[in-house]
């Protein structure tokens, strides 16, 4: 955890911290709820049924996680355990959508290839051809998910690149610039660029399927920094391959953190180690938020940021 977050945690806490970055198993996470009030988890931490199968009521009684999305965690079963779940929104938002327009730029105008080209010494000068990309300016955006980071994408698409924008939500939004729902075809067969804000869970497991690839512009780019399994990542390769669309950046994986093999082979793919929310200032942010949750809860006071 960051120094600032372990910090406020001990002054309120008696804490342990593993000395592991990798995630629990299932055995630490079933000790866990047996030792400890309360956890903080990370997205890696899976609480599923099988976590509680042989829990009444556990010790632990509180889970603060450590991220706005938190699809790994079985929500419902946490309820009729009688252990409340939070996460950190609205810490995350401007980061995440940074890293989304880092991909769309990345991918669109091929920074990936260049720079392994110049790092290989295989770049012989500049000449009138070489790696012509997608220019941006003035193109058409396709969010999937209007939430937070889905609006945050957006306003940086039509303000900073004037972008037309298209979105594929359950609801309208209202918003402080032009922007149209769609229906997810209509949203992936219309933008040059689609990107993928959706929150996870079953609802949107392989929501980017066969269908909504075959539906892109084969100039268009697909970029993910919302869930791996949003996207069915066989497809996408197989859409790659087949030169259905043009490029793909991702920030998350279906299977994090292996990725489809195919994939690692492919120049036209911008590959990133779910760097969302990778600064000192945001991971800060989103540890005080957890620590504020865990505060709450044991003080007996209404929990901000409750999912359960």
């Amino acid at each position: 955890m960051p120094p600032r977050t372990q910090a406020a945690a001990e002054e309120l806490f008696e804490v342990e911290c593993r000395n592991s970055n990798k995630p629990m198993s299932q055995g630490e996470l079933r000790a866990a709820f047996a030792l400890y009030d309360g956890m903080m988890v990370t997205l890696g931490d899976a609480i599923t049924a099988e976590t509680l199968q042989d829990f009444g009521r556990p010790r632990c009684r509180m889970v603060a996680n450590f991220g706005v999305g938190y699809n790994h965690i079985d929500v419902d079963t946490c309820g009729r355990h009688g252990v409340t779940v939070t996460n950190t929104p609205g810490a995350v938002t401007d980061a995440t959508a940074d890293i989304a327009m880092t991909l769309m730029l990345m991918t669109a105008r091929r920074a990936g290839e260049g720079e392994r080209m110049v790092r290989a010494g295989q770049w012989d000068g500049w000449h009138p051809t070489q790696l012509l990309g997608l220019h941006l300016t003035g193109r058409t955006v396709g969010i999937v998910g209007m939430g937070r980071i889905g609006q945050a994408i957006a306003r940086r698409c039509h303000f900073g690149f004037g972008m037309q924008v298209l979105y594929a939500n359950r609801s309208e939004k209202s918003v402080d610039f032009p922007a149209r729902q769609a229906p997810l075809e209509e949203v992936a067969a219309q933008a040059d660029v689609v990107i993928v804000a959706a929150p996870g869970g079953a609802e949107t497991h392989h929501l980017i399927d066969d269908t909504v690839l075959s539906a892109m512009q084969s100039h268009a780019i697909l970029v993910n920094i919302a869930r791996g399994n949003i996207i069915d990542e066989a497809a996408l390769a197989r859409a790659l391959e087949k030169g259905t669309i043009a490029g793909a950046g991702l920030d998350v994986y279906e299977e994090e953190p292996k990725v489809t093999p195919a994939l690692l082979k492919m120049e036209q793919v911008t590959l990133l180690p779910h760097l969302g929310t990778a600064s000192m200032e945001v991971r800060e942010e989103m540890g005080l938020m957890a620590v504020a949750n865990l505060k709450a809860y044991f003080a007996g006071e209404e929990v901000p940021n409750r999912v359960a």
